[in-house]
């Protein structure tokens, strides 16, 4: 008996995929916005009880709805948030930007994207906040709230406001974090301001829609990441690594920008 074939959508499916997951992340989000904040405590472990207050609920919602959509896709949770390099594999965070969520910030969303060969093929993020949400898929071009997206040409270089932010448990990546003071201090004076603006996922799109200039980031943080990563190139901007390669899940670093922009800015990175 030949083995059950699983099931791999065509590209014709895609703009139903995206439908689905865009429900499951409203969902989620809706049922996040809702529940009370308690802020982030006084104690590390303070701060992982409030953080699951939120997220089991949430992420359970996201594994409802995802699971029946792709039945062979694993999600990365299991593999500790790495991305299998074969295979499918769902890359989703309920609440990314927890600490601003449980601070009564409004920078936070919901992230989804499904991962086939390390790669990302469809994305979603929500904000319930702004009431807006990026949807992405390969070959088919980025949206915000189904208005296709066309990443701008960039600025100079001294006009650019660009963003940054740091991998989640930064200590567990020192090499990182002494970069990332190196880059910011080279980038500082050459740009017009410098901005975290909470979720590492959505800054990366506001890039896409034209919010920010360019985004960028010091060590690896695959997780938060794809999904941007996915919107950002399907809107025409240009993602790579902080030595100029195409990015790929496992990369330490991240750069993304208009191409004009993308060049001075990862020249200032490099000398930094």
């Amino acid at each position: 008996m030949s083995p059950t074939p699983t099931y791999a959508p065509p590209v014709t499916s895609l703009p139903r995929l995206l439908t689905a997951m865009t429900a499951a992340a409203q969902e989620a989000g809706a049922l996040v916005a809702g529940l009370p904040r308690s802020g982030t405590g006084r104690t590390v472990a303070e701060l992982r009880a409030a953080f699951d207050a939120v997220d089991g609920p949430a992420t359970a919602v996201l594994r409802d709805r995802l699971a029946a959509l792709v039945p062979d896709a694993v999600w990365a949770d299991e593999l500790e948030t790495e991305v299998p390099a074969t295979g499918r594999a769902w890359v989703a965070d309920a609440v990314d930007g927890a600490v601003q969520y449980l601070l009564g910030l409004p920078h936070w969303c919901v992230s989804i994207a499904l991962v086939e060969d390390g790669e990302p093929v469809a994305a979603v993020l929500h904000s319930a906040v702004l009431g807006e949400t990026y949807t992405a898929a390969r070959g088919l071009g980025a949206r915000c709230d189904g208005v296709p997206l066309a990443t701008p040409a960039g600025a100079e270089l001294g006009a650019a406001v660009v963003a940054t932010s740091q991998p989640p448990f930064a200590a567990e990546q020192p090499d990182a974090v002494a970069r990332a003071g190196r880059a910011l201090s080279a980038v500082v004076p050459a740009v017009t301001a410098v901005r975290n603006l909470g979720p590492v996922s959505w800054q990366v799109a506001d890039v896409a829609a034209g919010r920010l200039h360019a985004f960028w980031l010091c060590g690896r943080d695959d997780a938060n990441l794809l999904a941007g990563a996915l919107v950002a190139r399907e809107a025409g901007a240009l993602v790579t690594d902080l030595d100029g390669r195409a990015w790929r899940a496992g990369a330490d670093g991240f750069l993304v920008a208009e191409g004009a922009l993308h060049a001075g800015l990862l020249g200032v990175l490099c000398a930094g």
